[in-house]
């Protein structure tokens, strides 16, 4: 009984301390309360889920932004880039006057430069986008720099396999980061190939088993290539067969990917690709354990006037960025559109500042749609979603349930004008957890493109009645909200 006993006290005494650990450590006052939640209602395998994803990583920097050593060095670099872009910014087309907050803020956030003079290309699916990246990686001289979250050994990944190791051959510099749970497949047999054939392939935050916890919660959610310096891609499309819809249907049927896959990526070719080419570096120099030092190769001077071509930046954070920039750039869009806006994401847990944005929007006449999954990959992350349209539905949003397959994009438009297309969910995990990238285009024709792409979505989506929606039963309303509470740990 005196065990008994002295066990409840250490335990009462640990569950107290884990408790103001979290909400000491903890920015979110929702993500501290569901790590609170979970601590006392889950007996020690809360403290336990805590400690392994609960870790405030803004707190501590993985990896250091800084491609150049010296600080001195540094600066003037840093000058130049704001210098050059709040030139850029005074002297920009509509769009960049209409939302240069969003220019301002990424500016100083990223450091990340405003550049005009860009040739911006929509890939709908894998069946455009490949086809481009092959094209691209076979005319590269200088270099081939890829990041995937998910590449994996199948058709396409051994397409684009073989034009690496070629390539290596002949001497271009050819350097991939994969994730290494994203693409855990590839780890025992491509990787290997890759590398007897000269291409240096390292993975992200590498996986340990002691370390597992952590590094399997914080992972590199980045789909980035970059080629000489000067043609780069950038969107929601990983490596993999499932993401191209016109494969025969048999060999999907084996692979069991029988689904259609909607999904979004863009192919820049200008100055707007020497951000991705820093981005890559940044996360070279960490995963692979070098210090490349940037030059004139992964950095050419290009050809081609500011006001002609399209104006691109680049958002990107990650769990160890000083704010969730993406997060901001987010908002701002959404709060700096007059009159539309155009969402598609395949997982809406968003922050509450998300929600009052957009609900803010509806209440002042802007023209708010939201596209999501009719069904989604994982039935509690789709719980959690359906949570929260109830108060969007209240103040005019429309959502729409894509029926087609699967949608996997990760687009905004507002006002026809600012587009944003990347890796990022519309979620917790995007804003916090994973490292992420966003291009941001200002301009009217891209603009109109990637609207018409998402009107185009609509067909065949079911649009939500609000009536019909309040109508549900309530065990299902209550089995969501219910959810939602741990929805900032999904």
């Amino acid at each position: 009984m005196d065990w008994i006993l002295v066990w409840e006290i250490v335990y009462t005494v640990l569950l107290i301390l884990v408790c103001l650990k979290a909400i000491y450590d903890t920015g979110s006052n929702t993500k501290a309360l569901a790590y609170v939640l979970a601590i006392i209602f889950l007996p020690i395998a809360g403290m336990v889920f805590y400690f392994v994803f609960g870790t405030n990583y803004r707190k501590k920097k993985i990896y250091s932004r800084k491609l150049l050593a010296d600080d001195t060095q540094s600066k003037r670099l840093e000058t130049s880039i704001q210098r050059k872009s709040l030139s850029t910014i005074a002297g920009g087309n509509d769009a960049v006057q209409l939302h240069k907050g969003i220019a301002r803020l990424l500016l100083k956030e990223n450091m990340s430069p405003l550049t005009g003079g860009n040739k911006v290309e929509l890939l709908i699916n894998g069946e455009l986008k490949f086809p481009r990246v092959l094209e691209a990686l076979r005319a590269a001289k200088s270099h081939i720099h890829m990041e995937y979250y998910i590449y994996e050994d199948d058709e396409i990944g051994r397409a684009i396999e073989e034009i690496l190791k070629q390539k290596a051959r002949e001497g271009v510099e050819v350097r991939l980061i994969y994730d290494d749970f994203g693409s855990r497949s590839i780890r025992r047999k491509l990787v290997p190939r890759l590398k007897e054939a000269g291409v240096q392939a390292y993975p992200f935050y590498e996986i340990i088993f002691l370390a597992l916890a952590n590094r399997l919660n914080y992972r590199n959610h980045r789909k980035i290539v970059v080629i000489d310096g000067c043609v780069g891609f950038i969107g929601g499309i990983n490596v993999s067969d499932g993401y191209i819809n016109s494969l025969d249907l048999e060999k999907k049927r084996q692979r069991k990917k029988t689904l259609f896959w909607r999904d979004s990526h863009v192919r820049i070719e200008g100055a707007g690709v020497h951000y991705l080419q820093h981005l890559f570096l940044c996360d070279w120099n960490f995963c692979a354990k070098q210090t490349i030092v940037p030059n004139q190769d992964y950095f050419p001077r290009l050809n081609g006037a500011d006001h002609e071509g399209k104006y691109v930046q680049i958002a990107a954070s990650g769990p160890d960025s000083d704010n969730p920039t993406i997060l901001f750039s987010l908002l701002q869009a959404i709060h700096g559109a007059a009159s539309e806006l155009l969402i598609t994401t395949p997982y809406f847990i968003p922050e509450q500042a998300v929600i009052d944005a957009l609900r803010i929007a509806a209440l002042s006449g802007v023209k708010v749609k939201l596209l999501v999954p009719g069904k989604s990959d994982s039935r509690i992350v789709n719980a959690a979603a359906r949570s929260f349209y109830a108060e969007l539905l209240d103040v005019g949003v429309d959502i729409y349930l894509y029926q087609k397959g699967f949608i996997h994009a990760k687009t905004l438009v507002a006002d026809k004008n600012l587009s944003i297309i990347g890796s990022a969910n519309m979620d917790y995990r995007s804003f916090d957890l994973n490292f992420e990238a966003n291009a941001i285009i200002y301009d009217e024709a891209f603009g109109a493109a990637l609207a018409k792409s998402f009107n185009d979505d609509l067909v065949g989506a079911i649009k939500l009645d609000t009536f019909q929606w309040e109508k549900r039963f309530w065990l299902q309303k209550l089995l969501e909200k219910t959810v939602r509470l741990i929805a900032p740990l999904l």
